[in-house]
């Protein structure tokens, strides 16, 4: 019923950006990357000093626990929010906001005295994450007209961003070994400053014929973050109440109902949030099935190799952390071959190769995983070289199946896909653990008995996670093949 609302508008592929070579966006690209750089390392930069935050402020480990749940809740519940904002006020003015808001939420990091104030500025962080986020890819995708450029340009800012992903923990450590925990967030401001004056310069302005104008979705914006923020508080519940407990399964329940509530609020509304006959395009729900196939096996491999390497094989932190260095190694290195790829093969044919890539790595992991780290190591690299490409393709093919006026939606409703089904992965890791494992998985020091139940957790969660993410892919190949239609 939502069709006729769209048709007249401006295809999102149509090509009217600003530059012709990524040489003449360099100030603007500058800008992006180091935007991605802080969403990147706003996580892994502070893990590792969890427990010196700990002693610091005498805090109990369910509160450390939401110093980063904080920012990752707040962050993905608001992005789509977010998203279509910025599509009605203007991208640059909204990631300009949030910019500043993150500068100032850091710089408050030295007045923090207590654990309910790291917290809360952790969870300002989260907003404005959300608030510049999806602007990222939405903005990189705006600047060029040409697909390949607009390729290259996510290629290049992806790989900003995942240089700082694989520094994070390092950088984290040095820092904490001269200087005290709240530099660490501290480090965000100079890279506000980068990314402020990068899009001030080098991103034009928003032209208002560009922006989406229909009248505000506010029941949908609450609805909408309902649905995420239960997506995402459940898999946390599992982890600390267990499967026996009512709370996982009342906020399962509760995100059923609000995703239903939302479904039915968006089919009926003349001016919805979120449009369902756009994501119903070929290009945009392929896209999303995808990055959301490739969300899903990540998390699930992630969650089971940092568990299977520090109790099952009994390696240090710092070993385990070279166990990961395959797949570090491919996601930078890679970067450089991602467009290359993309321009041989296809957009469309990237898009599915590189989501296979992914599943087929924890397939890989889910076979052999407990043959010896030779083939965990096969997987990592699998997953990364998939994960390498699928950002970038499956962005670009949702972007390019999209009215203008509705990118930095479509970048958000990425995000958002990737954050939901990576909470799905690790509740389904979680979940299988707790009815299989008897005992504390994180205690170490596993009997045989133990050990044996780790790992038919670790065979039947990958197995169904595999299964999963599979038929996504599947489903996603169907629904993008030549001819594919509306529905």
């Amino acid at each position: 019923m939502s069709s006729p609302r769209v048709t007249q508008e401006r295809p999102a592929a149509e090509p009217s950006g600003a530059f012709r070579s990524l040489r003449e966006a360099w100030v603007a690209l500058v800008g992006l990357s180091a935007v991605f750089l802080f969403e990147m390392m706003s996580n892994t930069v502070l893990n590792v000093a969890l427990p010196t935050i700990g002693r610091d402020l005498a805090a109990p480990t369910v509160a450390l626990q939401w110093v980063t749940n904080g920012y990752s809740v707040v962050f993905g519940a608001l992005m789509l929010v977010f998203g279509v904002v910025a599509d009605r006020l203007g991208r640059r003015r909204v990631m300009l906001v949030g910019l500043a808001l993150l500068g100032v939420a850091s710089l408050a990091t030295v007045a923090v005295t207590d654990t309910g104030e790291l917290i809360a500025v952790r969870a300002v962080m989260g907003l404005a994450a959300a608030m510049t986020t999806p602007g990222t890819m939405a903005m990189a995708f705006r600047l060029f007209g040409e697909e390949g450029l607009r390729v290259r340009a996510i290629t290049l800012i992806s790989t900003v961003g995942m240089v700082g992903l694989a520094i994070g923990p390092t950088v984290g450590g040095l820092v904490l070994s001269f200087a005290p925990w709240q530099l660490l967030l501290l480090m965000n401001v100079p890279i506000v400053v980068l990314a402020i004056v990068g899009i001030r310069l080098g991103v034009p302005a928003d032209d208002p014929a560009d922006l989406h104008r229909a009248p505000a979705d506010l029941a949908g914006g609450v609805l909408g973050t309902a649905t995420i923020v239960l997506a995402l508080v459940a898999p946390t519940l599992f982890e600390h109440s267990g499967a026996g407990s009512w709370a996982p399964w009342a906020a399962v329940a509760g995100f059923f109902a609000a995703a239903i509530l939302f479904v039915v609020r968006e089919r009926s509304t003349a001016h919805p949030l979120l449009d369902l006959a756009l994501v119903a395009r070929p290009k945009v729900s392929g896209g999303l099935a995808y990055k959301a196939a490739a969300g899903l096996a990540n998390a699930g491999l992630a969650y089971l190799v940092t568990l299977q390497l520090q109790l099952d094989r009994g390696w240090s932190p710092a070993l385990a952390s070279l166990g990961m260095l395959p797949q570090v190694v491919v996601l930078i290195a890679g970067g450089p071959f991602v467009h290359r790829f993309v321009a041989r093969v296809g957009i469309d044919r990237a898009a599915w190769i590189s989501a296979g890539s992914v599943v087929a790595g924890l397939a890989v992991y889910t076979v052999f995983g407990t043959f010896g780290y030779p083939w965990v190591a096969a997987a990592l690299v699998f997953v990364a070289a998939g994960l390498r490409v699928v950002g970038a393709a499956a962005g670009v093919n949702v972007l390019d199946g999209l009215p203008r006026n509705r990118t930095s939606t479509g970048a958000a409703l990425l995000d958002t896909a990737a954050e939901v089904t990576a909470a799905a992965g690790v509740a389904v890791v979680g979940t299988v653990l707790a009815a299989v494992f008897v005992g504390n998985v994180t205690a170490g020091h596993w009997s045989s008995a133990q050990t044996g139940q780790f790992r038919e957790a670790a065979t039947v969660s990958g197995a169904v996670l595999t299964v999963v993410s599979a038929a996504l892919v599947g489903w996603a190949i169907r629904r993008t093949r030549p001819g594919a239609v509306e529905r």
